[in-house]
């Protein structure tokens, strides 16, 4: 349990730098400089306005500054960072295992709440998470049914090299499914339905969880997707032909949900 809260603190300073790639990445901004300042008046805050979470309860929501109003994602993104490593560490322990799947919990927040807000999903946290998942399977092993079979059809490999082609192939199977869909649907349609974003999304968390792991997550993803956003259009009346669904943030619920429930 003291390993746990640890990572629940650490996962609130984390959850803090999220946010600033939440909002500096979609603008081709540094995350590194300038320090964190307020949207809207852009003056700089100061460390103890930057607490996470706490900062945001005792200045109630606003700038000190210009008393704009700070964004609910600020608080939201940070606890759910930070619970996200409580559960992790707490079930898997400060083991490998353990942070591999903080950093997987700490990427699919920031792409969450990256297409939620600016309907991008970063290169950074796709491409550069699913680098790191296929160079993690070498240090943790992948449990996954595509490592089994390959294991079966290959009983002298290397089993490190086995994790990394589980990896491969939960990485590159459903991102060439999702891909193929879209590719389809503007064949069809003639116009475009599905971003790259949302196929290298999906790699990413085929790297850290294997095949099952993304399929399923890309089922639940889309089903979720499906009928909140047929309702969300229905109530708020929206032009469903021209309307952006935030599909990755969808998948990258979805995936959370999967690492935490099924994982």
């Amino acid at each position: 349990m003291l390993e746990a809260s640890i990572a629940l603190l650490f996962g609130l300073l984390i959850g803090s730098f999220l946010n600033v790639c939440i909002y500096r990445l979609p603008q081709d901004l540094s995350v590194v400089r300038p320090r964190s300042y307020c949207v809207a008046c852009h003056h700089p805050i100061a460390w103890y306005d930057n607490v996470p979470v706490l900062s945001y309860v005792l200045l109630r929501g606003k700038c000190r500054y210009c008393r704009a109003a700070i964004s609910i994602r600020y608080p939201v993104v940070e606890l759910l960072t930070g619970v996200l490593f409580f559960v992790y560490v707490w079930r898997l322990g400060a083991t490998p295992v353990g942070l591999k799947f903080c950093l997987y919990g700490a990427l699919l927040v920031g792409l969450t709440f990256s297409d939620l807000e600016a309907r991008i999903l970063p290169d950074e946290f796709t491409l550069g998470g699913a680098a790191a998942g296929l160079l993690l399977a070498w240090f943790v092993p992948l449990k996954d049914i595509t490592q089994d079979l390959l294991s079966i059809a290959g009983a002298r490999w290397n089993p490190h090299w086995t994790s990394v082609a589980a990896a491969l192939i939960g990485a590159a199977v459903p991102g060439f499914c999702l891909w193929l869909v879209g590719w389809l649907y503007l064949k069809l349609r003639h116009r475009e339905g599905l971003g790259l974003g949302d196929v290298k999304l999906v790699a990413m968390v085929g790297a850290f969880l294997g095949l099952q792991g993304a399929l399923l997550t890309l089922i639940v993803g889309s089903l979720a997707g499906s009928l909140i956003g047929f309702a969300y259009i229905r109530i708020t009346h929206k032009d469903a032909s021209t309307y952006e669904l935030p599909f990755g943030t969808f998948l990258g619920a979805a995936a959370i949900a999967v690492s935490v429930l099924g994982w």
